[in-house]
């Protein structure tokens, strides 16, 4: 039997999940209604296979951030879920960036956070397709951070690339100290340990010779269908996922592979799934929408299908993804806020 602990933002939210869990039958499911500088030690017994926390606990907004993030290194063992009350894109990155398997928006269906703690306890990660698009778009936008000598050795430790990867976001000290629950000073620290180890004297320095861009990837990385392995793959897994825009791209990997006939069938397969959501999609929006914004949508589109058919007749047949790059204005707010 699968045993939980919940600690929700308030004592009576904790008892009604609690509550609503443990109809499930095969989950025994254990409430923490104490402060929050408990729940680390009751986490971390190793009678508790999944931790479902809060994002905001005794009042404190990222206070469960900062609860999962010290039990990485406690229990690694240990499956986590967050409650978020807002799908914004920071709340959801910063829940996996603490070690969390799964995110569960407080506004969904509590019938479905037992699948939630199920799948998560099968290794899946679990989260909504808005969600999985706010992970796509912060992975596309990730540079890719190299530093290691002549034979490949890492010259720097996983907490002095996470500081690293915080400056390439163009964060200042306070800002990847707050992310990282650190004190401004031990991250000035970690950043005078990485000028040392790189031999730079400033973060533009720093910067230039660690950011790579995915553009240029080593050219032994094998494309297929004009994607690398790793990007048809991270397509797939999203298809499998549910993401409507992640089903049509794999449609065009099949169409454009074209292999054999069972590449066709594939590829129409996926069409008909996109198409399929999409329809859902434009129901469920439609009803929300008054018969002026209906007029005004169709307008806009109207507008926009002859710009689409010259792109279409202009463009090759196969599509490629376009992932964005950070700007170099990231480096110039680095540089700006080097003190």
């Amino acid at each position: 039997m699968t045993r939980i602990l919940v600690a929700d933002s308030s004592r009576i939210h904790t008892r009604l999940l609690a509550e609503s869990l443990t109809r499930e039958g095969d989950l025994k499911v254990i409430p923490f209604e104490s402060e929050s500088s408990g729940l680390i030690a009751a986490a971390a017994s190793r009678d508790i296979d999944v931790l479902i926390v809060s994002s905001k606990l005794d009042d404190q907004p990222g206070r469960g951030f900062e609860i999962l993030a010290e039990l990485r290194s406690i229990r690694p063992d240990l499956f986590s879920i967050v409650l978020l009350d807002s799908s914004k894109d920071e709340p959801v990155l910063q829940a996996f960036r603490s070690g969390a398997r799964g995110v569960f928006d407080k506004n969904d269906r509590p019938e479905l956070l037992g699948k939630c703690v199920r799948s998560v306890c099968r290794g899946q990660v679990w989260a909504n397709s808005d969600q999985l698009d706010i992970l796509v778009r912060a992975l596309a936008n990730t540079p890719v951070i190299r530093a290691t000598n002549a034979d490949g050795v890492n010259l720097l430790s996983e907490r002095e690339l996470q500081v690293v990867r915080c400056l390439s976001e163009g964060l200042t000290n306070r800002e990847i100290a707050e992310r990282l629950s650190l004190s401004q000073h031990t991250v000035k620290n970690y950043l005078f340990r990485v000028f040392e180890k790189l031999g730079v004297s400033s973060r533009v320095e720093l910067l230039s010779m660690t950011l790579t861009r995915s553009a240029s990837a080593p050219a032994s990385l094998s494309k297929r269908d004009g994607h690398s392995p790793e990007e048809s793959d991270l397509i797939e897994d999203l298809a499998y996922a549910g993401l409507p825009a992640a089903q049509l791209a794999l449609a065009q990997v099949f169409l454009a592979r074209r292999s054999g006939p069972q590449d066709l069938v594939d590829a129409y397969m996926w069409y008909l799934v996109a198409i399929e959501r999409a329809v859902k999609a434009k129901d469920f929006i439609t009803n929300l929408l008054t018969p002026e914004q209906l007029e005004e949508s169709k307008r806009k589109a109207a507008t926009w299908a002859p710009m689409q058919k010259r792109a279409d007749s202009s463009s090759s047949e196969k599509l490629q993804l376009q992932i964005k790059r950070p700007s170099s204005k990231l480096v110039g707010r680095a540089e700006r806020n080097a003190h």
